[in-house]
């Protein structure tokens, strides 16, 4: 398979800067959804790259490195568990994607997202289906927006230590669940998912449920 054939299709209209966009953290109970852009260089090749999933979690480490190293340019997009409860995963997915687009430097002249979504952003765009296995550029965007929300998950769990952040990184484990049994919900739960809302008592303290 040509991971390169979605961006050389680009090139071939016209795209000089190609931007592969993903994220990481749309099934969590806990913690922020976290996107990443990135624009890799015309030349750049690496038989590790893949998508973030089907990696070790020493291996992404690495290969995060490696896009940082390489990439020509990467954006960063968060949105908090706050404004999921807001305006739902699905919408927050798609801001955090177009954060992470806007924080791109230069910026792209396309995207290729992972996914079945456009965002709403001006630019000539292709969502692909499993697209962080189909994409070089996607997979790259995986990796970095699966570390950076496991680095940040890492970091909560120093702030909430009773819920284990570190190990499952706000994903609904059995252990997870009983943690929110236990203990209640932190700041940082998604107060409208299944598996937190129904703990919920009819007024929350602020830092439990």
């Amino acid at each position: 398979m040509d991971r390169w054939r979605y961006e050389k299709r680009a090139a071939e209209n016209g795209c000089r800067l190609i931007a592969g966009v993903d994220e990481a953290g749309r099934g969590p109970l806990a913690g922020p959804v976290v996107a990443a852009a990135v624009i890799l260089p015309e030349a750049f090749h690496h038989d590790r790259i893949n998508d973030s999933k089907q990696l070790s979690p020493a291996l992404r480490e690495r290969l995060y490195d490696e896009v940082y190293r390489h990439a020509r340019s990467v954006g960063i997009g968060i949105v908090d568990a706050l404004e999921i409860d807001r305006i739902n995963i699905l919408q927050a997915s798609l801001r955090a994607m177009a954060v992470a687009v806007g924080n791109l430097l230069p910026l792209p002249d396309c995207l290729l997202i992972d996914g079945t979504f456009r965002l709403p952003l001006g630019l000539p765009q292709e969502p692909i289906p499993q697209g962080d296995a189909a994409s070089l550029s996607i997979a790259a965007a995986s990796i970095v927006a699966k570390v950076t929300r496991d680095r940040l998950m890492n970091l909560y769990h120093l702030h909430y230590p009773d819920f284990g952040f570190d190990r499952h990184k706000g994903y609904p484990t059995r252990a997870h669940q009983a943690a929110i049994r236990a203990f209640g919900c932190s700041p940082i739960h998604r107060r409208t998912f299944r598996g937190v809302r129904e703990h919920l008592p009819p007024s929350e303290g602020l830092f439990r449920c």
